[in-house]
């Protein structure tokens, strides 16, 4: 068992380095990027980039990717996290430069295209999280509270980037994209139901103790 979790562990991190790479190489050989300006092609590179971070966030979370202490976990995902909010800020800073109406629409839920609203609220989730990591401790968010503040903001950055993604048609390929957001959606659906079960689980054994 043990040689196969260490025989395993190259392809799970080749499959996460595929998930994200892919998807990002075939944007990249988009002939739609002729069309566009240097500060929008980073803009949207940014955006396929933050949703590779969302897909990591949650096998971090997990504890799904092989080498990775507890403690590593946790650290990667506090920096991941503040790489993610980075680049939607490159992301939506670029897209202000290439044509500041068209933000202030989507920023004020005004916006005609129906992918803005969703990306809007995944990005002042994403926000949130980011200042609540921040002041964590200084608030004195004990582990519940930062749980039940920060479970619900995941799922509305998860939900509002997958949204936003499918709905854009833009450089990214078709395929590449859906699987991407399949796995983005995939990930967080069953850490969460692992975490219940983790939580289920050290309910009923404290409750065994306390019994004893």
């Amino acid at each position: 068992m043990k040689g196969w979790r260490s025989a395993r562990a190259p392809l799970i991190w080749a499959a996460l380095a595929l998930a994200i790479g892919v998807p990002v190489a075939a944007a990249a050989a988009s002939e739609q990027l002729a069309w566009r300006g240097p500060v929008y092609i980073l803009a949207g590179f940014a955006g396929i980039i933050a949703l590779g971070l969302v897909l990591v966030q949650p096998l971090l979370i997990g504890g799904y990717l092989p080498g990775l202490s507890a403690y590593r976990n946790r650290r990667a995902h506090h920096w991941i996290g503040g790489a993610l909010a980075l680049a939607i800020v490159i992301h939506v800073a670029g897209l202000w430069v290439t044509s500041p109406p068209d933000m202030i629409d989507a920023l004020t839920f005004s916006s005609p295209t129906p992918f803005s609203p969703f990306g809007v609220t995944a990005m002042w989730a994403i926000f949130i999280v980011a200042l609540l990591a921040l002041l964590r401790r200084p608030l004195g968010l004990r582990p519940r509270a930062w749980r039940i503040i920060h479970i619900p903001l995941a799922i509305v950055i998860v939900t509002g980037s997958v949204i936003h993604c499918l709905l854009i048609e833009g450089t990214m390929e078709t395929i590449s994209k859906a699987a991407l957001c399949a796995l983005v959606l995939a990930a967080t659906v069953k850490v969460m139901i692992d975490l219940k079960v983790w939580r289920k689980r050290r309910l009923l054994r404290s409750e065994g103790i306390a019994r004893q």
